[in-house]
């Protein structure tokens, strides 16, 4: 408990140090590539995003690849109507947004800290398991979730914090470092262009692409803002 207390005043050094950090990875020589990463892990949640919300609207999750250009794709079926589709489209594009939320929120303490990491390798136990295929997806997968579950096992609670604090500070700034892909009706990935999700929001829904990747970017936005409340408080 008295861990627990300690860790409130804490989290906003917490915090500043995870923010430094980002900064550090941008200004410095070579400093891109260290973040490549990063960038995979906001395509990892972002793919992560299209299968959960499948499942919830009663869909499946058949599976997911992601190549080393940070492109990926998730790949689901099942009968869930045209508001089901949208909602699964979008999904990917606010789940970057939810996971940082959830980050911040649980990064508040150590240990909030220690289950929200323990339940990162759990989701990418299951999910190494049964959805990621191909042989780059299955190692980055990999590689997160036993780095989370060191972490979470091994870390003290400050190193705990950090890294979780740290990912999530990652995952919202990707919110805004991809936002082009909020307002183009196609995708580049590596298997090809296709139609983007907002496009896939589009023909399910109607009213222009753009006006669903606005929908999408300020829901985004706004579920931030909570988890930043919440972490603040």
């Amino acid at each position: 408990m008295a861990e627990e207390v300690r860790s409130f005043p804490r989290a906003r050094v917490v915090l500043l140090v995870s923010l430094v950090l980002t900064a550090v990875l941008y200004l410095i020589p070579y400093g891109r590539i260290l973040a490549y990463p990063l960038m995979l892990l906001s395509t990892l949640v972002h793919e992560m995003g299209h299968g959960v919300t499948a499942l919830v609207v009663g869909g499946s999750f058949h599976r997911f690849s992601m190549w080393q250009d940070g492109s990926g794709v998730a790949v689901w079926g099942g009968d869930v109507g045209r508001l089901g589709r949208a909602l699964i489209a979008a999904g990917g594009l606010v789940g970057p947004a939810v996971a940082a939320a959830i980050g911040f929120a649980a990064g508040r303490t150590v240990r909030g800290a220690r289950i929200c990491l323990y339940s990162i390798v759990a989701i990418l136990a299951v999910a190494e398991r049964l959805v990621v295929r191909g042989f780059f997806g299955w190692f980055f997968v990999a590689v997160v979730l036993v780095s989370c579950l060191l972490v979470a096992a091994k870390g003290s609670g400050e190193v705990a914090q950090l890294v979780l604090v740290f990912l999530a500070v990652q995952l919202a700034l990707s919110v805004f470092s991809r936002s082009e892909y909020l307002f183009t009706p196609v995708a580049q990935t590596a298997s090809g262009t296709m139609p983007s999700d907002v496009g896939h929001i589009a023909a399910a829904l109607w009213l222009p692409f753009w006006f669903w990747g606005g929908v999408c970017g300020t829901i985004s936005v706004l579920v931030l803002a909570y988890g930043m409340k919440v972490y603040w408080r």
